[in-house]
């Protein structure tokens, strides 16, 4: 297991900065020269799929910003069709490039349903431990209004968003732990990074639809050891990991879908959620032909724990 000396700021105690109290650094407006050219909300183009790139009108990932990502307020959104669907989102590839020019990038577009059609099955469990401001919100989520439900949609994707940007920042850093860019947040809908062939807008493939050989087996294991204890020493549990969202691109480990990120030391249930984490992805791991000893969730668990702060 590799050790990454993460900075005292980065480190959780026990009952601070819990998660949606906390606006990250990275969570604020980008500030245009211009106006944007047109409505991002005006329905696209019905001979062209295209709208105006939404980018002046979202919150932004961390900085700096990927070379590769267009942020031009001249830039055209392309809807190119559905990645994956669910029970609470859809994931839709956008193309967003600059008319005239070679400029262009794919992403791919997380949508949470509207409160009518999405079903947060598991929400009550997830939220423990996030706090919002205001009586008000936090009676209407309890009683699962329609405002409410809006409200627990805005923090799964708020959540996510704050997520992604705080693992990307440790994993340029260390190295150790991979999730897509989060490129900007607009309400409840989620902009990422696009993994896959960029020429075909072939998304990597999932885990899951893997059979690796002993030796990428192996590998593919200590990635995620390693990830789990960027997670863990941020006070962190993915919440609901499993070879459906574990990416593999190039060769590497990426984690994918965080909107019920767990933090293991102000929710109740967290050391919970993390020991689940544990025994699903290593019971794949050992159904693939790793080694029990290598694969132990009890020990997996314990050790992850402590690196939390939990004894």
């Amino acid at each position: 297991m590799r050790d990454h000396d993460l900075s005292a700021p980065e480190r959780r105690t026990r009952g601070k900065r819990r998660f949606d109290d906390d606006e990250q650094l990275f969570l604020k407006r980008g500030r245009p020269a211009e106006p944007a050219p047109a409505d991002p909300d005006a329905e696209p183009d019905p001979d062209t799929g295209e709208r105006w790139s939404s980018w002046d009108d979202a919150v932004h990932g961390p900085e700096p910003h990927p070379d590769w990502l267009v942020t031009d307020l001249a830039a055209k959104d392309t809807e190119l069709g559905v990645l994956k669907t669910g029970k609470e989102a859809d994931v839709h590839l956008v193309r967003r490039a600059v008319p005239g020019t070679d400029r262009s990038c794919l992403l791919a577009v997380k949508r949470y349903r509207d409160p009518q059609h999405r079903l947060f099955h598991r929400d009550a469990g997830y939220l423990e431990g996030r706090r919002v401001r205001r009586s008000r919100e936090n009676r209407a989520m309890a009683g699962r209004t329609a405002f409410g439900r809006q409200m627990i949609a805005g923090q799964w994707a708020a959540a996510e968003f704050a997520a992604l940007g705080r693992l990307w920042e440790f994993g340029a850093r260390y190295g150790s732990i991979s999730v897509p860019y989060p490129v900007q947040l607009r309400g409840t809908e989620l902009m990422l990074e696009f993994l896959g062939d960029q020429e075909e807008g072939l998304a990597a493939p999932r885990l899951a639809q893997l059979r690796p050989e002993p030796g990428q087996l192996r590998e593919l294991w200590g990635q995620l050891v390693d990830a789990l204890v960027v997670l863990a020493r941020a006070g962190l549990a993915h919440g609901d990991l499993s070879p459906y969202n574990l990416l593999v691109h190039a060769g590497r480990l990426v984690l994918i879908d965080l909107p019920q990120v767990v933090d293991v030391v102000a929710n109740p249930q967290g050391p919970e959620f993390l020991a689940r984490d544990v025994r699903v992805v290593a019971a794949w791991f050992a159904a693939r032909g790793l080694p029990g000893a290598d694969a132990d969730p009890g020990a997996l668990t314990a050790s992850l724990l402590r690196e939390a702060g939990i004894r």
